[in-house]
């Protein structure tokens, strides 16, 4: 039997936007969150340690809002999951070689607006698998196999006070915040 799922947005920015797929039963393994206020929620790195280590898997599809280049997209992501690994002493020559290749996949990428960006991650297993998308043109994916770029991307995305920005965060917390009083 398969579990309902519910997707929703939450957070535009001026390039991007974020959509975040989840199962119930991530939703009842996040309820400890359940009742609090989304700006409770969006300080509580507990809580988004809790969403990034939930034993279920997470989709989320990022949708582009103004065209931006690949390779620049690519270039971001390498370096704050470099710094990020780095700080934490796990930048090693596995990580660097998989973050490279990384760039290699959105090098020759394009974004125009209403492109997609999809990370999919497997409950069962350490690795992520990355797709894009654009209008007329077959969707691309890779698979990232080394478990501390994929840990690194996963807490940048969700990672509470340590996620992509305040604002992605606070959008996500009053999301999960409505989505769990109901």
């Amino acid at each position: 039997m398969e579990l309902p799922t519910s997707k929703f947005t939450f957070c535009k920015s001026s390039s991007l936007q974020l959509e975040f797929t989840w199962s119930l039963k991530l939703w009842v393994t996040c309820n400890n969150g359940k009742g609090k206020p989304a700006n409770e929620l969006a300080e509580n790195d507990d809580f988004f340690e809790a969403l990034i280590a939930a034993p279920v898997e997470k989709f989320l599809r990022i949708v582009v809002i103004k065209e931006i280049k690949g390779s620049q997209y690519g270039v971001q992501l390498e370096s704050v999951v470099r710094d990020r690994l780095a700080e934490a002493d796990k930048y090693e020559e596995e990580e660097e070689e998989a973050l490279e290749k990384i760039v290699e996949f959105f090098q020759s990428k394009y974004m125009k607006k209403n492109s997609i960006i999809t990370f999919y991650f497997p409950s069962t297993s350490p690795t992520a698998e990355i797709g894009f998308s654009t209008e007329g043109k077959e969707e691309s994916k890779f698979k990232v196999e080394n478990a501390n770029v994929v840990d690194t991307i996963k807490t940048w995305y969700l990672g509470g006070t340590r996620g992509v920005s305040a604002t992605t965060i606070s959008c996500l917390a009053n999301t999960i915040s409505a989505e769990l009083a109901k």
